[in-house]
């Protein structure tokens, strides 16, 4: 849908009479040269693994319960067997809980990243658009997001020029350009 959207509009914005200049970045370059969105995505890791370490405590646990009550089955009086049956579906029922509570599409996980990474993520698109002004490029699109270049100018690339408005050395990464270590897109 994207892909239709773009060939459309440029398409569309010749036969108009309107140049629009063109530019993209590479936000996920961009974003791996920020210390700050480093150190967030860090912690956020960080309870993740956490998180699901705990998740597979519970999961061991409930493994272990299954093995002792398949272990046990014909030693149990009927009351018994229900009982533990029980027991053991009640604490599934609670590590799927807490899989939904930390993971889910409103989880824990995705609230830390939201609050730990969107003022840096934010930053770095108000950043795309000061250069987009001041350079006059009517449109910015990202290279690294779900859209497919077939093509793209280097020229055209203002990752750099982005990097500097938020005041990182765009060769601190190893020595290279962003465009350089993503490709040139040829």
């Amino acid at each position: 849908m994207r892909s239709l959207a773009l060939i459309t509009l440029l398409a569309v914005a010749p036969a108009a009479g309107a140049q629009q200049k063109l530019g993209y970045v590479d936000s996920a370059a961009i974003l791996q040269l920020l210390p700050e969105y480093q150190s967030a995505r860090q912690e956020v890791d960080r309870l993740a693994a956490q998180w699901q370490a705990e998740l597979g405590g519970m999961r061991r646990e409930v493994e272990a319960m299954e093995r002792d009550y398949a272990a046990r089955e014909l030693l149990y009086t009927p009351d018994e067997r229900t009982r533990r049956r029980e027991e053991i579906e009640a604490r599934e029922t609670e590590m799927e809980q807490y899989r939904r509570r930390k993971f889910g599409t409103d989880g824990e996980l995705f609230r830390e990243e939201q609050q730990r990474l969107r003022p840096v993520q934010q930053r770095v698109l108000e950043a795309i658009e000061t250069v987009a002004e001041e350079q006059d490029y009517g449109f910015v699109f990202d290279r690294s997001g779900g859209m497919v270049f077939l093509y793209a100018r280097p020229a055209d690339n203002i990752t750099e020029f982005v990097l500097e408005e938020l005041g990182v050395d765009p060769t601190r990464a190893g020595g290279t350009a962003p465009d350089a270590a993503a490709g040139t897109g040829r």
